[in-house]
């Protein structure tokens, strides 16, 4: 699920009752900014230790992942966040909050 939109329309407080709904529900879920995702990733991956990291990310069956496009990818990081929505593939369900094209200045 995506869920895009200007600044301060309430996507990540969408975002976090929907997980919390998640976990009523008897879901695992986990919350992270795209930030700290992509610089946990990156830090795993320096470490060699980048498929233990994918592995964690992939065991809860939700996982919200705030804020991606606020501040630029890098390729190694864009290649990294690929990796990650390439191993959850099938095996549960991301959302993603960001905002369109339209409302970047």
């Amino acid at each position: 699920m995506l869920l895009l939109g200007p600044t301060g329309v309430g996507k990540t407080h969408l975002s976090i009752a929907l997980g919390q709904e998640a976990i009523l529900a008897g879901y695992t879920v986990q919350f992270t900014t795209a930030t700290t995702l992509v610089a946990g990733l990156a830090k795993a991956h320096g470490e060699r230790r980048l498929d233990e990291k994918l592995l964690a990310l992939s065991k809860p069956k939700r996982l919200i992942v705030d804020e991606l496009g606020y501040l630029p990818l890098e390729p190694d990081a864009a290649h990294l966040f690929f990796q990650l929505v390439s191993r959850r593939y099938e095996t549960g369900a991301m959302l993603i909050t960001s905002f369109p094209l339209t409302c970047r200045s």
